[in-house]
This record gives structure tokens, C-alpha cells and sequence, in this order.
């Protein structure tokens, strides 16, 4: 207790102020300190940030028709290449948010896939990083169709995913309508077909 008021006439003499003043003004030059430090950043840190943002930056490219093989290649493991990932056989760029979809991100798994079946069932199941919804139940397939409209407003699609191509569409790179992935049937509410 006398070290206590030991401390509080201190304060009070050289400093003029009560000790409830004067602890409330070293909290907030404590947390203007640490506000101020967060608007500097390291000179490696800066580097990294300049970095990462590249991808954001990149105007996506046009690939076209790409095979289920060769979309595996933009997964994010090699980070000169951009962040692909397909719903229901259609391709997007989803590098702007590699946080999510990068390595380390939360559904990193589904990058470089058509993870259609994923997103319908809401899964991180190896098992279901597929393109087939076949089988799924209509709650299931508007959840898909869900996640389609949010990717159509959010990203660029860059190509369509084709089962195989032919010599003339890797010479041309022109669509080869009997090789497309359709995703399948959707079925709609009234039992017809929706493509």
C-alpha cells in the first residue's frame, strides 16, 4: 500500500496529474504508438506485399478450352501462374483472392478443379472435387447454382473445362462442340431439362 501511494504523489508532483489521468494518457499513447507502427511495413514485408498483389493486379488471360489435366497446373503451387478453378465446367479466375483458394487458404483443395459437386454438397471431401452432379437433390443443385452466380459476379471466366482435345483445337484453339464438359443436366422444378 505504500508503494502505492508512494507512486500516486509521484505522479501527482512531476507530472501534475491525478494517476487515473495519467495512466489513461500512456494507454493512448501506447495504442497511437502501435497504430502509427502499422502504417510503416518492413522493406521485406513491402516486397512480399507488392508481390502478392501482382496476381490481383493481372488482367486474366483468355485460355480457352483446357482439359481437367491441365487446369490441376494452376493450383497455386507455381505462383507465376494464375489461381483457376471451375464450376460446372466453366473456368474462373479466382487469383484476387488467393487468400481463399491459395495454398494455405480454407479451400485451397478446390483450386485447379472443377469442384462442382464440392460446392453443391458443401464438402471438403476429396471424393466429391468433381464435376459430376449426378444424383444431386434439388436443394443441392440451387446451392450449386448459388455459388455459380457468385463466381459469374466476382470473377472472370477464362475458359471451359473439355473432356479431351482434338488436333485442331490445340493448333486453333477453337471450340470442339462434340469434347465439351457440360457439368450435365440440371434438372429444373417443373421436371424439365435446364442445360
Amino acid at each position: 500500500m505504500a508503494v502505492w501511494e508512494t507512486l500516486t504523489e509521484s505522479i501527482n508532483h512531476y507530472t501534475g496529474l491525478s494517476p487515473t489521468a495519467f495512466f489513461t494518457i500512456l494507454a493512448l499513447m501506447y495504442v497511437t504508438y502501435k497504430v502509427a507502427c502499422g502504417f510503416f511495413v518492413a522493406a521485406d514485408d513491402y516486397a512480399a506485399v507488392k508481390k502478392a498483389n501482382e496476381f490481383v493486379l493481372r488482367e486474366p488471360v483468355q485460355l480457352g478450352d483446357v482439359t481437367e489435366e491441365e487446369l490441376r497446373a494452376y493450383d497455386g503451387s507455381d505462383p507465376n501462374k494464375p489461381l483457376l478453378m471451375a464450376i460446372k465446367g466453366q473456368i474462373y479466375d479466382v487469383s484476387r483472392s488467393r487468400m481463399f483458394y491459395g495454398p494455405g487458404g480454407p479451400y485451397a483443395l478446390f483450386a485447379g478443379r472443377d469442384a462442382s459437386r464440392a460446392l453443391a454438397l458443401m464438402s471438403f471431401d476429396q471424393n466429391d472435387l468433381t464435376g459430376n452432379i449426378e444424383g444431386l437433390s434439388d436443394s443441392e443443385i440451387e446451392v450449386l447454382q448459388d455459388w455459380e452466380y457468385k463466381f459469374m459476379e466476382k470473377y472472370v471466366k477464362v475458359g471451359q473445362l473439355v473432356t479431351e482435345k482434338t488436333s485442331e483445337s490445340k493448333e486453333t484453339g477453337k471450340e470442339v462442340e462434340s469434347s465439351k464438359h457440360d457439368g450435365g443436366d440440371i434438372p429444373h422444378e417443373n421436371g424439365s431439362q435446364v442445360q
